[in-house]
């Protein structure tokens, strides 16, 4: 393959530094080395001096983390996406854009390649990829752990010391973890056996329900047009009202998943999540829901929930037909306006009270006392019609 120059989505870890001194070897090639900010912990003064000393032309960090959240996050909240009943989407969000910033960046830059560190196993490869493709499909893709012989990670140190490239003496997880501002992911080593719980040391962004505060926290999440906009009243950016509910659900043990999932290239994979706010605005976004939306509507609604879900889970962001549902799921959220009160304790996130100016609830109908707007021999005939059809298929049994 011909190549002028490379843009590398780098974390400065040991694959993508590896990946990062390969490519440059491989195909006599500058390589612009980019990270992405979507909220995870990290010293990028320390990522771009190490790719400056790996060899790259330049680092670029990208601060990801408003537009992950107001582009990515919110929309698939109104959506109420959800994976295999459990996953809230935490890592799946995240590709498509980091993927989307370093198409812009290869075009800016002049780039006729990109390349990633997923390797030929995971749903991440798939994710890039489509997203290269459906963005900038005349972007030539390079996916090293496709093509190379470092396909251990004995060999990986040992193409790391023979390069001088710095290793972490830090000791070694028994697990990988991918965090960011939804969550944080656990898999791998000790997590691939299903039997084996996980140890309490490993959780990042919560506390365990047993440490969590013994009186639950109360808090009030305000809503327009689906997304939140204010907690306890006040009014908050969407990047901070999203990191106070992680402080809040971390605080109180919220959040916390152990699933085994079917990943998209045809395995199932156990993966442990931390994903505090998203668990939140989850449950207080349905509640709202409960009173603001149609019967009908939210029928239909959630008849599309999965296909949206599988779609996001298996990479089709920048497809026409999550952009379809998109916007279909986006209108069923213009009378989804209101405050719902809620109950953090303990790892549990319990509903309490709604309201909403456009309610469709009214006590005076589904009141249990007496009352002047239902007549109640109505239900007589109701009833009649919706069993005539089992009416007729006794009488022929018999």
């Amino acid at each position: 393959m011909d190549v002028k120059k490379i843009v590398l989505a780098y974390s400065g870890g040991l694959d993508t530094s590896v990946i990062l001194k390969w490519l440059a070897e491989e195909y006599r090639c500058s390589v612009v080395a980019y990270s992405a900010d979507i909220g995870q912990e990290e010293d990028w003064d320390a990522v771009r001096a190490k790719g400056l000393a790996t060899g790259a032309e330049k680092v670029i960090v990208s601060d990801l983390k408003k537009e992950f959240v107001e582009d990515y996050i919110f929309p698939a909240f109104r959506a109420n996406a959800i994976y295999e009943g459990s996953y809230l989407l935490g890592t799946s969000l995240a590709r498509p854009l980091i993927a989307k910033e370093q198409v812009r960046i290869a075009l800016a830059e002049g780039a006729d390649a990109v390349s990633h560190g997923a390797t030929g196993k995971g749903n991440d490869q798939v994710r890039f990829e489509l997203a290269y493709i459906g963005l900038a499909p005349k972007l030539k893709i390079i996916a090293p752990w496709r093509l190379w012989t470092l396909n251990s990670r004995q060999k990986l140190v040992e193409f790391a010391e023979r390069h001088a490239i710095p290793i972490p003496v830090t000791k070694e997880k028994p697990y990988s973890s991918d965090e960011n501002l939804l969550h944080i992911s656990f898999e791998g080593g000790i997590l691939e056996d299903p039997w084996n719980e996980p140890d309490e040391t490993m959780f990042k962004l919560s506390v365990s329900p047993e440490n969590a505060p013994d009186q639950p926290t109360y808090l009030e999440l305000e809503f327009k047009n689906g997304n939140p906009v204010a907690i306890d009243g006040q009014q908050l950016e969407p990047l901070a009202l999203f990191q106070q509910l992680n402080r809040l659900g971390g605080q109180n043990g919220i959040g916390r998943l152990d699933l085994v999932e079917n990943r998209f290239v045809g395995m199932k994979s156990r993966g442990v999540y931390e994903t505090p706010g998203g668990t939140i605005l989850r449950e207080a976004h349905r509640a709202l829901e409960t009173i603001t939306l149609d019967r009908e509507v939210m029928r239909i609604r959630d008849s599309l929930v999965s296909r949206y879900s599988e779609l996001i889970y298996n990479g089709f962001w920048f497809s026409p037909e999550r952009e379809l549902l998109q916007t279909t799921m986006d209108a069923t959220q213009k009378t989804v306006n209101g405050t719902v009160r809620l109950k953090l304790y303990k790892g549990n996130c319990i509903t309490v009270g709604r309201k909403s100016m456009q309610s469709l609830y009214q006590e005076s109908f589904a009141t249990f006392e007496e009352d002047t707007v239902y007549n109640q021999s109505d239900a007589t005939g109701f009833i009649r019609l919706n069993g005539l059809r089992l009416k007729i298929q006794a009488l022929q049994k018999k």
